[in-house]
């Protein structure tokens, strides 16, 4: 029986399949196990540079970023009504404390205090009159009490129309600078609308914000150092750390008073805050030294003694041209330098000196 075209094809192919498996059977067994070969390979060690960062005793500081604030702002305002008549001082002047910053009109309040006087001379005479009769029997207690009460009442009505007119005079209730005026010459004021703003310059306040990090470092009466835009320098002592955090923020309100008795510093300055926050131990490491590690937290790789790489989460204290000044090393600590984005911890490596 004569196969088909397609059978013998078939076969033909399974030939040849056959074929070179045997052949790469038989040429194998004399040349070496890829496999083996693969396992038995030496693996080659991973090299990073490395550099010996010593321990070093250094003050903590803590900086932050604040601005000049004046000790008290205060919106001066009427205690009576009436038109302003005087205006004597100029926004932005240095006044005094007392200075009259604007004087309402009079109008009747003169009169009304000449006519208390009056009044009050009245019952001073009367209450005379009444205690001699009195000692004569031509007055009873009762009356010459209640001529006491009426002096008396003479008298607070003396000292209330004092009171009035006094208030025409709106004063500066410190010393400091009247930085702003809200009334004119000729404005109505009622009670409780506003003549002007004071403020004080002197202490001066240098306020911030205190991350949650190091609000427990800093401690009222603490030094404090700040360096303005401008280039001034002031310093002084703290004298407020909230005890309460920002809800949005999870910071601290901090208040520093320093001296200002030229007044040349304004309120509303950028400055650079540094606050002394005590002493401990630090490691001055390269800024490209600094790695994440899986949980994202912020350290250096360094090499043990063994020459395996190890992760040390550490806080910065400072950045400078130098490095960055970190703690949560202990003891000397060979840092790696370079290469340490490449491997990992407890692996070992081959150590290089940094150059």
């Amino acid at each position: 029986m004569r196969l088909k075209s397609q059978y013998i094809f078939v076969i033909g192919v399974v030939a040849v399949i056959v074929v070179y498996f045997l052949a790469r059977t038989l040429l194998g067994g004399h040349g070496p196990n890829p496999a083996q070969a693969k396992t038995t390979a030496p693996i080659g060690m991973a090299s990073v540079q490395v550099k010996l960062v010593p321990e070093t005793l250094r003050e903590y500081d803590v900086v932050l970023r604040g601005r000049t604030q004046a000790t008290r702002a205060v919106q001066v305002k009427s205690e009576t009504a009436g038109l302003v008549a005087e205006a004597p001082v100029l926004q932005g002047t240095v006044v005094p404390k007392g200075a009259i910053l604007c004087r309402l009109a009079v109008d009747a309040r003169q009169a009304t205090l000449d006519r208390e006087k009056a009044n009050f001379r009245s019952m001073q005479l009367q209450q005379q009159a009444n205690t001699e009769l009195a000692r004569k029997s031509f007055r009873s207690p009762t009356q010459v009490a209640q001529g006491q009460a009426n002096l008396d009442s003479a008298q607070a009505s003396v000292r209330a129309a004092e009171i009035a007119l006094r208030q025409v005079d709106i004063r500066a209730p410190f010393a400091g600078v009247f930085d702003h005026r809200d009334a004119e010459i000729g404005n109505y004021l009622a009670p409780g609308q506003s003549c002007g703003m004071m403020i004080e310059l002197n202490p001066l306040l240098i306020v911030g914000d205190v991350p949650e990090t190091d609000a427990g470092k800093l401690k009222v009466g603490a030094g404090a150092a700040a360096v303005l835009v401008d280039g001034h320098s002031l310093s002084g002592r703290i004298r407020y750390v909230a005890h309460d955090a920002d809800p949005a923020t999870r910071t601290y309100h901090m208040e520093i008073t320093v001296p200002n008795p030229q007044l040349a510093v304004r309120s509303g300055l950028s400055a650079d805050v540094r606050i002394a926050a005590g002493s401990g131990p630090a490691h001055l490491v390269p800024v490209s030294a600094l790695v994440l590690d899986s949980a994202g937290r912020q350290g250096v790789r360094y090499v043990t003694d063994d020459n395996r790489v190890a992760f040390a989460p550490v806080i910065v204290m400072e950045q400078t041209p130098q490095g960055a000044w970190v703690r949560g090393l202990a003891g000397p600590a060979r840092v790696i330098t370079v290469g340490q984005s490449y491997v990992a911890e407890g692996q070992k490596v081959r150590v290089a000196a940094a150059l």
